[in-house]
């Protein structure tokens, strides 16, 4: 029997995929990546992830687990060999318990993050983590990348919401590490290693995350400067005035607003055309009219002592979620306009200023008319750095040029001691760039992590390491 036939009697015939159905798995969000399979399988409980597991391993067959298929770097997309299952936790979608007085929702993998929130809001309770891509990404694609989205500066990344983890081993053992504990110290913390470990050590079926009281008051502006060293300083500003009220501090580029403008319906220029933009949101158990009186008197005073050069502030959620939807559409518009050569960055923020004008400039010199789209989480130093070309056949010499292109942006990132990957992973993508700025050391002490829990190499090869 082969393992298809093996997954059909343990599934049922309708949850085992093959031939053209398979097809919306076997490539990435981008289109950048494009693998083969034998099956894609779709248990609905953790006892029949564990089963497919056991099948699998028995068989010598590569495990690929897959969620809402959003990520950025191919995590979830098999190799081009044909050999693996891919595992889609997607009927995993159950909220198991909240409890509102410990402040804690334990989700399945395949629940969307949106409708966590949900789930959440119900009762009153915040689930912070929240992304663009949050209507069909799901809890265990965020927990396998340690995503971290727009509210990072408050609430922390994903690793920072997670209490506990239910997770099926390679051997195919389910470990029920969901407890909903904020202090535990019996030991090694197990769930930090499965977090951002992208599917290689095991596959992730539950979560026990944090809540927070539900916000009764945001207030949402768009600001406007000539340079983001003035970004910064205003964010500096903003936490001294406000401390934890900051939820989200977002820097927008000209040029990537310019994009949305251009392909995204009903999309409208809240200000004046500027080099760069803040969105600032805060947020509050008080009263909303008030929050929006102290952020409107701050951007005031921040306009008199030119700290900014223009804001404007939201008077009601939909002015709010209008400005919202210039900041979260980038990547959509990036896509629309065509293949670009993207960096998900991570850098002290003080180092900010510095490496754009760094980046900027080296890249100029050897690929001029280069279109810089930089975008992303200043609150916390995570930069979208994409780049492209703007002729489609110029676009094309660009991106058969990546790893060159790669090597001044990665090379600039190390300089100012940061990461080449904040928040989406390594993937296929990073896999091999990531070993020009890891020592040998720590790279051997993470396959020696590898080995420990999947000495087959089966779970999701090719990613990572």
């Amino acid at each position: 029997m082969d393992i298809a036939a093996q997954l059909r009697s343990l599934l049922g015939e309708a949850n085992v995929l093959t031939g053209e159905a398979m097809a919306p798995h076997l490539v990435d969000w981008r289109g950048r990546y494009r693998g083969a399979a034998r099956c894609v399988a779709r248990p609905a409980t953790s006892a029949e992830v564990a089963a497919v597991v056991r099948a699998c391993v028995a068989a010598a067959v590569p495990v690929v687990p897959q969620g809402g298929n959003t990520g950025l770097c191919g995590g979830a997309t098999p190799d081009a060999s044909g050999k693996a299952v891919i595992v889609c936790l997607a009927r995993l979608n159950r909220i198991r318990a909240i409890d509102p007085a410990n402040n804690t929702i334990t989700a399945e993998a395949g629940c969307v993050l949106a409708n966590v929130q949900a789930a959440a809001a119900a009762l009153a309770r915040l689930f912070p983590l929240s992304l663009a891509a949050e209507g069909s990404a799901q809890l265990g694609g965020a927990l396998s990348t340690n995503a971290g989205g727009v509210q990072v500066l408050r609430y922390g990344n994903t690793r920072e919401l997670t209490l506990g983890l239910e997770v099926v081993l390679p051997s195919g053992e389910i470990w029920n590490g969901l407890r909903g504990l904020r202090k535990d110290n019996t030991g090694y913390d197990l769930k930090q290693l499965f977090i951002g470990a992208e599917g290689t050590l095991g596959l992730i079926t539950a979560a026990t995350m944090k809540l927070y009281p539900l916000p009764t008051a945001v207030a949402t502006a768009w600001v406007s400067f000539a340079s983001p060293r003035a970004a910064i300083d205003l964010l500096g500003a903003l936490q001294t005035a406000f401390g934890p009220l900051l939820t989200a501090c977002e820097l927008v580029s000209e040029v990537s607003l310019g994009l949305v403008l251009q392909h995204i319906p009903n999309a409208a220029r809240p200000l004046a055309a500027s080099p760069w933009y803040v969105l600032i949101e805060l947020s509050s158990g008080g009263d909303d009219a008030e929050l929006r009186e102290r952020l409107e008197g701050f951007l005031g005073t921040a306009l008199e002592q030119s700290q900014c050069d223009d804001a404007v502030v939201a008077r009601s959620e939909a002015q709010a979620r209008q400005l919202w939807s210039l900041r979260e559409n980038i990547s959509e518009a990036q896509k629309i306009e065509g293949i670009s050569i993207k960096h998900d960055v991570s850098l002290p923020i003080s180092h900010i200023p510095a490496f754009l004008d760094q980046a900027g400039a080296a890249l100029a010199v050897r690929w001029p008319g280069l279109r810089v789209v930089a975008f992303g989480h200043v609150g916390d130093g995570n930069l979208h750095y994409n780049l492209s070309m703007p002729a489609e056949g110029d676009n094309s010499a660009l991106v058969a040029a990546q790893p060159q292109v790669n090597e001044v942006v990665h090379d600039l990132v190390h300089a100012h001691q940061g990461s080449i990957s904040a928040e989406h992973g390594l993937g296929q993508l990073k896999r091999e760039e990531i070993l020009r700025y890891k020592s040998s050391l720590e790279m051997e002490m993470m396959r020696a992590v590898k080995r420990a829990f999947d000495p087959l190499g089966l779970m999701n090869p090719g990613k990572v390491l």
